[in-house]
C-alpha cells in the first residue's frame, strides 16, 4: 500500500542539484558552537551565516547574488557580545533580521539593499529580558512585529518589535528544563515545543495554555525536535533507545500512538526537520552527516511515505531553507536548501524533472507571501489568520512601498526618545535626556578639571 502511494506521488523523483563551484560561497568561518541550529537563513535578496568572530558574537550577511570568494574583511553584522546562536529573517520584510545569542539579548537588524558596506553594530531594536543564553528566535507567520525567544532560563518571551516590549511570557512552570525547538503553527495560533524534560507540547501562547503534550515521543535521551505539518499533525525527530534516529508523525488530537514512526539510521546527528505546507513534504536534514531525506506526507494511511535522499560526501554544520517565493519556478525548483560545510556555503536545488518550460501549477499554488495578515494588536486580541497567499506563475516581485510600511513599525523601537511631529516628549523621553545632560555636565566638570591641573603644572615649570 506504502509503496503504491509514493509511485503514483508527482514527488516521486525530486531530485537534488548542488551548485557549480562559482555558485557558493567560499571562504566563510562557519561557526564552531555545538547549539543544534541550522546557523543559517535565507530569503530572496539575503542569505546569512553565523560566523566565528573575535572578541564577541557576528554573522554574515551576503546578497543573494554574490557568490564566489567572500573577502576575509568582508562587513558583517557583529553588535553582540558573545557568540550568536539563532538567526531569523521576519517574513514580511527581507531587510530584518533577529538574531538570539550567548549574551542573553536578542536583537534585529535593519540590512540596506545590495548587502553591507561596514560593519553594522547598531540594531534597530535590542530586546532584553532573558537571563541565560537565547538558543531560538521564531518570527510569528502572519502577524507582524511579533517575534518569539527562546532562552536557557527555560522561558519563551513574545516580543512586539515595534514597542520593543516582552507582551507574553511562558515561564519556567511551562518548561522545566532547556527548550529544544520552537515552532508556530501556519497561522500563528499555536505553537509546538519540545523540551529536556522528554515533553512535546501544544501550547496556546496569548493564554499560556498546554493544548496538548505527550510524554517521550521517542525513547531515546538525545534532543527531540517538532514542528507543525499539515491538518492538525505535528512530525517529531529524535533517537530511540538504541539510539537510532527516528521520525514520526503525530494527531494533535489523539497523542497517544504515532500515525507512523519510521527508523532512520544510527548517525548521532540532530535531524534537523523543514515543512513545505505547499507540497506537504518534509525534509530531514542530518546535522553533522551529508544527507537530506524527504517524506511526502498524505492524509490517509500510512501518512508518512519516504521519498528519496540526496546524499553528498560532506557533512553539513548546518542548513538554511529558502521561502518558495524566492525560488526558480521556471526551473520547476520546489526547494532550495544552503549547506554549511566548515569554509563554504552551498546552495542545493530540489527539482521535479518535467519536459515542459511552461508554469507547472500543480508544483506551485498559491503560497504564503510577504503581506503581513494581522498586526501584533490583533493577534493579541485574539485574532487568527492564515498567510496571505501570492501566485507565483509570474515569478515573485518584491511591492515597491515594503519597507516604508513596515520600517514604520519597527522605527518606534528606535525613535522611542524622539517626539511625534507637532507632538509633546513623554515623560520617559524627558527622563532619558535628564539623565543624559547629567552625565554630559560631569563630563565637561571632569574637563576643567583636568584643564586647571594641566595650567597649574605648565605655570609651577
Amino acid at each position: 500500500m506504502s509503496r503504491q502511494v509514493v509511485r503514483s506521488s508527482k514527488f516521486r523523483h525530486v531530485f537534488g542539484q548542488p551548485a557549480k563551484a562559482d555558485q557558493c560561497y567560499e571562504d566563510v568561518r562557519v561557526s564552531q558552537t555545538t547549539w543544534d541550529s541550522g546557523f543559517c537563513a535565507v530569503n530572496p535578496k539575503f542569505v546569512a551565516l553565523i560566523c566565528e568572530a573575535s572578541g564577541g558574537g557576528a554573522f554574515l550577511v551576503l546578497s543573494l547574488g554574490k557568490t564566489g570568494r567572500v573577502d576575509k574583511n568582508a562587513p558583517m553584522v557583529c553588535g553582540h557580545t558573545a557568540p550568536v546562536l539563532d538567526i531569523a529573517w521576519c517574513p514580511h520584510n527581507d531587510n530584518v533580521i533577529a538574531s538570539g545569542s550567548e549574551d542573553c539579548t536578542v536583537m534585529v537588524w535593519e540590512i540596506p539593499d545590495g548587502g553591507l558596506t561596514l560593519p553594522l553594530r547598531e540594531p534597530v531594536v535590542t530586546l532584553e529580558g532573558h537571563t541565560k543564553r537565547v538558543g531560538i528566535v521564531a518570527w510569528h507567520p502572519t502577524a507582524q512585529n511579533v517575534l518569539l525567544s527562546a532562552g536557557c532560563d527555560n522561558v519563551i518571551l513574545v516580543w512586539d518589535v515595534g514597542t520593543g516590549a516582552a507582551v507574553l511570557t511562558l515561564g519556567s512552570d511551562v518548561h522545566p528544563d532547556t527548550i529544544y525547538s520552537v515552532d508556530w503553527s501556519r497561522d500563528g495560533a499555536l505553537i509546538c515545543t519540545s523540551c529536556r524534560d522528554k515533553r512535546v507540547r501544544i501550547i496556546e501562547p496569548r493564554k499560556g495554555t498546554v493544548v496538548a503534550e505527550k510524554d517521550r515521543p521517542h525513547e531515546g535521551t538525545r534532543p527531540v525536535r517538532a514542528v507543525f505539518v499539515s491538518d492538525g499533525k505535528i512530525l517529531t525527530t529524535g533517537f530511540s533507545r538504541m539510539s537510532e534516529r527516528q521520525v514520526a508523525l503525530w494527531d494533535t488530537k489523539h497523542l497517544e500512538e504515532p500515525l507512523s514512526l519510521q527508523e532512520l539510521d544510527t548517525s548521532s546527528g540532530v535531524l534537523l526537520p523543514f515543512f513545505d505546507p505547499d507540497t506537504n513534504i518534509v525534509y530531514l536534514c542530518g546535522k553533522g552527516d551529508s544527507s537530506i531525506r524527504y517524506f511526502e506526507i498524505t492524509s490517509e494511511a500510512p501518512y508518512l511515505h519516504y521519498l528519496s535522499m540526496f546524499s553528498s560526501k560532506e557533512s553539513q554544520r548546518g542548513m538554511g531553507y529558502m521561502p518558495k517565493r524566492g525560488l526558480e519556478v521556471n526551473k520547476c525548483e520546489i526547494a532550495r536548501f544552503y549547506k554549511l560545510h566548515e569554509r563554504r556555503c552551498e546552495p542545493i536545488a530540489m527539482t521535479v524533472p518535467r519536459k515542459s518550460d511552461l508554469f507547472q501549477e500543480d508544483l506551485y499554488p498559491p503560497t504564503a507571501g510577504p503581506d503581513a495578515a494581522l498586526t501584533a494588536e490583533e493577534w493579541l486580541k485574539g485574532q487568527d489568520a492564515g498567510p496571505l497567499l501570492i501566485s507565483l506563475k509570474d515569478g515573485y516581485v518584491p511591492p515597491k512601498s515594503r519597507e516604508l510600511r513596515v520600517n514604520r513599525g519597527l522605527d518606534t523601537g528606535r525613535r522611542k526618545a524622539a517626539p511625534e511631529a507637532g507632538g509633546t516628549p513623554s515623560s520617559d523621553a524627558i527622563h532619558r535626556l535628564e539623565e543624559e545632560m547629567k552625565k554630559l555636565q560631569a563630563t565637561v566638570q571632569e574637563l576643567h578639571k583636568r584643564l586647571e591641573s594641566l595650567e597649574e603644572t605648565v605655570q609651577a615649570k
